[in-house]
């Protein structure tokens, strides 16, 4: 893995090309559970600027449906890539699915089945309080709303789910897993090609994310950062961001955020 370089090294210059902006929101946007006002603030200023922005959450359909709406972004992709959605030009909500609706019945009842065995296996696990809400995936509380796990505790609930042939991603909250192919990377494609009718060129994104589970967006773009609480996830990540900013959570992003403003003011 490269190891990343320090926000100071970059240069706005690099990106000349840049009229997006994905980001992560737990961690990334947020601190402690909350949102960060600069980090809120930050949105709004890069989306005056001009650029998209699009949040790339692991939060499942309802938060989705929430922050499409309330949020001054241009569209959402949540349960790491398994859809996404958008507020049209008639003002009505577009949702769209990477599965059809019998695919997402059927893994519904696996991942229920799945969810009492790690429940079973892990003490002190817990699905997360917005299981309710999600369409597509299980969500493992790890340390939102529980005391926090031991790795090795984490390490039996990613195991839970490969055994059973789930895709498994850790964030810096929850275990999620699925079935299926779709990731943070292919819901940005297909997020990016039906909302704008263009391929997606990683030129012309950047990308603000915090864990392990946003690797795949870190692989993505020319332009990816992590705010400074990416390195408690290093040494178990293969694909690292570019850089890495000097502050944790929202107030990372919001440094993140400066520097792509001002690479808009000198392309």
């Amino acid at each position: 893995m490269v190891k990343p370089l320090p926000l100071h090294a970059a240069r706005p210059s690099d990106w000349p090309h840049l009229q997006g902006v994905f980001t992560d929101i737990d961690d990334t946007l947020t601190e402690g559970g909350r949102l960060v006002p600069e980090a809120f603030a930050a949105l709004a200023a890069l989306r005056e600027a001009g650029f998209r922005i699009v949040p790339v959450t692991g939060r499942p359909i309802g938060w989705v449906d929430c922050i499409a709406r309330t949020w001054p972004v241009d569209a959402v992709v949540g349960e790491n890539g398994g859809l996404w959605a958008w507020v049209g030009a008639d003002g009505r909500m577009v949702h769209r699915f990477a599965q059809p609706s019998e695919t997402r019945r059927a893994n519904r009842a696996r991942l229920d089945d799945a969810a009492a065995d790690i429940l079973a296996r892990v003490p002190g696990a817990a699905l997360a309080s917005d299981q309710p809400f999600r369409a597509l995936d299980l969500a493992i509380d790890w340390c939102e709303d529980v005391p926090r796990l031991s790795q090795a505790s984490v390490d039996a609930i990613v195991a839970s789910f490969q055994a059973i042939g789930a895709t498994c991603k850790v964030s810096s909250i929850h275990v999620n897993g699925w079935f299926g192919d779709f990731d943070k990377r292919s819901g940005v494609r297909d997020l990016v090609r039906e909302r704008w009718d263009e391929d997606l060129d990683p030129a012309a994104w950047a990308f603000v994310g915090d864990s392990a589970n946003d690797e795949p967006l870190f692989s993505l773009v020319d332009a990816s950062f992590g705010v400074a609480n990416v390195a408690d996830f290093l040494d178990r990540m293969s694909v690292a961001p570019r850089f890495i900013a000097p502050s944790r959570g929202g107030r990372g992003f919001a440094e993140v955020a400066e520097l792509l403003l001002r690479s808009r003011r000198v392309s």
